[in-house]
């Protein structure tokens, strides 16, 4: 059975490291694996999307639109801009929280979280949204976003936490790996 996951964020919340974690956790599981990052601008706040792909039939690292089981989002508008790659009956995991593109502060303009989770709901088999504000905040650092929305995904049944952690231990520095393990058992 293939896996294809979408994880798609804003340059600096760790979405490179989010995929990075779910392909070592596969790759220690005897799996083949296929990844690759679009990062365009995002050293200055831009699109990040990084592709998982997961199984023996997998020859290409790119998603093909509508084929994603599970779009894990850092951000609510880049779910929304998306959303084309997931499959009818997919998941989404988005983080309530929106970031405010700078051409939207410089226009006045601005995104709505409301509105954005109100389309996935219609759109997506199913959604999973998380306040990771407020897990960082209980947890006491707000750079593990990552590990948290990892966490909840681990809800569809497509990853594993203890898999995750196991990853998270080959890739984190020890002394971040118990604030990371507590981020994913968060949800």
């Amino acid at each position: 059975m293939s896996k294809n996951i979408l994880i798609c964020g804003v340059g600096g919340q760790g979405t490179v490291l989010a995929a990075k974690v779910i392909s070592q956790s596969a790759i220690s599981g005897g799996e083949h694996v296929l990844s690759a990052e679009t990062i365009g601008m995002a050293q200055r706040g831009g699109s990040v999307t990084s592709h998982v792909r997961i199984g023996e039939e997998i020859f290409s690292p790119l998603i093909p639109k509508g084929q994603a089981d599970i779009i894990i989002a850092f951000e609510a508008a880049e779910a929304v801009r998306n959303i084309d790659f997931l499959k009818k009956d997919g998941i989404v995991v988005v983080n309530k929280k929106v970031v405010q593109p700078t051409t939207a502060s410089l226009t006045g303009k601005t995104f709505d979280e409301r509105t954005m989770i109100e389309f996935l709901e219609k759109t997506a088999g199913k959604v999973i949204v998380v306040d990771t504000e407020e897990a960082c905040e209980k947890l006491g650092s707000s750079r593990v976003v990552n590990m948290v929305l990892l966490g909840a995904a681990c809800k569809s049944g497509l990853l594993n936490k203890d898999e995750i952690k196991s990853a998270l231990k080959i890739l984190v520095k020890p002394d971040f790996y118990e604030l990371n393990c507590k981020a994913v058992d968060f949800i």
